[in-house]
């Protein structure tokens, strides 16, 4: 296919920070790396559930929560490389229809964890259109900040499972590591949740 990486993009960070304002009680699983830095630089919370180590699982850990967590909106933060390395994912998604899950993956078209090589998407998969051929209720791709502000209006919807894919340019902004302590992070969303730690 070799390189189609076109069209409007955004930064990252300042995408991911418009997404999670105002986010209330919002439920958000980050995929590693740049997702997990991008919420955690907009700011961190007891909701966010940062995977570290775990490439492909975000979708997995995010289907998990939103067919636990039935009455709250669940968000998936994840990247194109990170989806595409699990993307079988959203087969079971479409499957499972959990009609409180997001998924918006910051695709930059590069594999930017590993040394900035073109991914998957930076050579011309469309990972909202793999989702739209699954049947997910809805999908989108997201370019200024009007789809951003469109997406976080869609977050608290009930209508099944949703996708948006969000270009971002491939810049790497400053690393703000969140919490690296997986029993930390485990025990302080339980708490969030109203379950005691274990």
């Amino acid at each position: 296919m070799g390189e189609v990486m076109s069209g409007n993009r955004m930064d990252r960070r300042a995408a991911v920070a418009r997404l999670l304002e105002g986010r209330k009680d919002l439920l958000v699983v980050t995929g590693l790396g740049s997702p997990s830095y991008d919420a955690m630089a907009a700011g961190d919370h007891p909701m966010n559930y940062y995977l570290w180590a775990a490439m492909g699982s975000a979708t997995t850990v995010g289907l998990g929560l939103a067919m636990s967590q039935p009455d709250k909106s669940v968000l998936v933060l994840t990247g194109d490389g990170e989806l595409m390395m699990g993307v079988g994912a959203l087969a079971t998604v479409s499957v499972t229809g959990p009609k409180n899950l997001t998924i918006a993956v910051l695709d930059n078209g590069l594999f930017g964890e590993t040394g900035q090589q073109l991914s998957h998407a930076g050579k011309g998969i469309e990972i909202s259109k793999l989702a739209a051929s699954m049947d997910f209720a809805w999908t989108g791709i997201v370019e200024d900040e009007a789809g951003i502000d469109d997406l976080r209006g869609r977050l608290a919807r009930r209508d099944g499972p949703q996708l948006a894919t969000i270009k971002v340019t491939g810049e790497n902004a400053p690393r703000v590591l969140p919490p690296r302590d997986g029993v930390h992070i485990k025990n302080r969303f339980r708490s969030a949740l109203g379950f005691e730690p274990i």
